[in-house]
């Protein structure tokens, strides 16, 4: 039997991401939720537990994951007519918070690049023979 380069569980988490961003997208009208983006899926190697990493854009995201969590059963049911897996795993909602750190560190180098380009300004100012 040939060597996978990468896990079962890895591949079905790929395609389980795809279908469960179909079923925010197209499926699900809880007004809790939003704007929702899934950005990761972690499955355990046995394929019976599955954390999804979500990004929530705008409102409140503490209420958006408990309108997740109480979408869970319908999502696993849809998850089941689906995709051909004997089991469906429980899902677990957690938030993914890379996308909030990216754009906070984004905004710490614009600040960084905004004090270097005012550092010249005030170099010339307090040296004008080097101007």
């Amino acid at each position: 039997m040939p060597k996978h380069s990468y896990k079962r569980s890895a591949r079905v988490g790929e395609q389980m991401k795809h279908e469960i961003a179909d079923i925010l997208m197209r499926k699900i009208k809880d007004p809790r939720i939003g704007f929702v983006t899934v950005t990761d899926v972690e499955l355990s190697d046995d394929l019976k537990h599955a954390k999804i990493y979500v990004s929530i854009y705008g409102g409140e995201k503490e209420i958006a994951l408990q309108g997740l969590q109480s979408a869970s059963s319908f999502i696993r049911s849809e998850l089941g007519r689906r995709m051909t897996m004997r089991v469906v795993p429980e899902i677990l909602f957690r938030f993914d918070r890379t996308v909030e750190q990216g754009a906070h560190i984004m905004e710490l180098l614009h600040e960084i690049e905004k004090k270097q380009e005012q550092q010249p300004d005030e170099m010339e100012k307090k040296d004008p023979e080097h101007a």
